[in-house]
């Protein structure tokens, strides 16, 4: 049996939200399955890029065209909501969000291609893997899928190896700072904007870090932090590596993620598991992700927000609580148990 996967967004050193999932798919379906050959798919922007990264034994590199070269595989999975215009004999997509379709969160010329791309990987597939039940959801809405041909695979979280931290003297434990941490690209839907205005209520021995580089409409939210009154206690990064965002999540006492359109939310369960408390959004996919395991927000009422932040903030028993429950409910998302039930879709559709 031949599977075949686009690997294209597996490619890179700032890997996304779908360069993580890609590259986990990648790296533990064919040591799983030895039994199969597998083909990695790169499109041209990312194929000779890859020549360079080690692969499995049992996986052989392709070139991904459109409209041509080897189609043998009896099963292709594009794994961002994407399929090539020559078909495979079967097909799954994997469908992260469609924040294009349900909100004005990018510019026009985007939400266009995206729009068609994600109309045609939706009639083009066989089956499609959608990566929370609201997503699912979305799909039915936005693309008239069925639900008989939408399975749901959760996420992995891959725990960040955490820096050491000073310890208190008194008891032994790890001293955290007065920070909130809020990771992800600075954009309108990720709603840092009032974040901004939300964290003016805490006391000034707090600061506030917003992690990531400047997408669609980041200047609202640089804007709000001028006009704050308090722009000497915020910080904002750009892009960091993977280990300065470790660095963080290890000395922040909260994390707040009050983006107002997730397809699964990624963030949240990175700080679970590094033992930060979690103040996010009741909507979209990110209650199903927290669990109950985190405080929940209306993301577009500010005092909401606020008053959750200043609980935390305020209340050391309550950080402690939450970070206990999250770090239990993040470890049952495992890549493992991913790469186990895509394995299972593949089996169902073959």
């Amino acid at each position: 049996m031949k599977i075949a996967l686009d690997a294209t967004y597996s490619v890179g050193d700032a890997l996304s939200g779908v360069g993580v999932y890609s590259r986990e798919l990648l790296q533990r379906l064919p040591r799983a399955h030895p039994e199969a050959a597998w083909d990695w798919f790169y499109r041209s922007q990312r194929y000779w890029r890859s020549l360079g990264q080690a692969k499995p034994p049992n996986v052989t590199r392709r070139f991904l065209a459109d409209s041509f070269g080897d189609r043998s595989a009896e099963l292709f999975h594009g794994l961002n909501q994407r399929l090539p215009k020559r078909r495979f004999r079967r097909q799954i997509a994997t469908f992260h969000d469609l924040f294009v379709l349900s909100g004005d969160y990018s510019s026009p010329e985007f939400r266009t291609r995206f729009a068609a791309q994600a109309r045609d990987a939706a009639q083009a597939s066989d089956l499609i893997i959608a990566v929370s039940e609201f997503t699912a959801r979305q799909v039915e809405e936005h693309l008239s899928v069925p639900s008989s041909r939408i399975r749901v695979v959760h996420h992995g979280v891959v725990p960040r190896e955490l820096p050491p931290r000073e310890l208190l003297p008194s008891s032994g434990e790890k001293l955290r700072e007065k920070l909130v941490l809020c990771v992800g690209a600075i954009q309108r839907r990720k709603n840092q904007a009032r974040l901004v205005r939300a964290f003016r209520a805490l006391p000034e021995d707090w600061t506030l870090i917003l992690a990531g580089s400047s997408g669609f409409a980041a200047e609202d939210t640089l804007r709000e932090i001028a006009e704050s009154g308090c722009a000497s206690r915020i910080r904002v990064t750009g892009y960091l590596s993977d280990a300065e965002i470790a660095g963080l999540y290890a000395r922040a006492s909260i994390f707040a993620f009050p983006s107002l359109d997730e397809g699964f939310g990624m963030p949240v369960l990175e700080a679970m598991s590094a033992g930060v408390p979690v103040v996010t959004s009741n909507r979209s996919a990110l209650p199903e992700i927290a669990g109950g395991c985190a405080l929940l927000i209306d993301p577009e009422r500010d005092e909401e927000l606020s008053g959750a932040l200043i609980l935390l903030a305020k209340d050391e028993k309550i950080r402690k609580e939450f970070a206990e429950l999250g770090k239990s409910h993040a470890s049952a998302f495992t890549w493992a148990r991913a790469a186990e039930s895509t394995a299972a879709v593949y089996r169902e559709l073959i």
